[in-house]
């Protein structure tokens, strides 16, 4: 292995923070929770986990942390995701790709609305609103 400069350490070192920082719950108000067990990887959760890392870097997002779980037991719609926002309900998403996962930033986190035709463990209709869940 060659040797790094002790500015290519710094930048790696930097790098790594803004890695961890983007997972860490502390000061966050949103939480998107990626289904990590060995059926959502098979079903495509890693490019997942990547989607939603790049949004929220495009869009720079800061107050949204990414975790991982292990199955959510809900196989057979895998991969699957949970947003909790606050003032919406908890919502599990399943079926998530590339695409859903950007659409999952822009309507539900940025957006405030429920993506419905993902939606696989929904909330009780009586307390989502005609607004999209607000």
């Amino acid at each position: 292995m060659a040797k790094m400069t002790l500015e290519e350490l710094r930048k790696l070192r930097e790098e790594k923070q803004e890695a961890l920082e983007k997972r860490s719950i502390e000061g966050k108000d949103c939480r998107i929770i990626i289904g990590m067990g060995t059926c959502g990887i098979a079903a495509g959760a890693k490019e997942t986990l990547s989607t939603f890392l790049s949004v929220l870097d495009e869009e720079k997002i800061k107050h949204v942390a990414i975790t991982q779980t292990g199955c959510m037991g809900l196989c057979y719609v895998e991969p699957t995701v949970e947003v909790i926002l606050p003032d919406m309900p908890p919502v599990i998403y399943g079926k998530v790709d590339a695409d859903v996962a950007r659409k999952i930033v822009k309507e539900h986190i940025l957006g405030k609305r429920l993506v419905t035709d993902h939606m696989f463990d929904r909330p009780a209709a009586d307390i989502i609103k005609q607004d999209g869940g607000r």
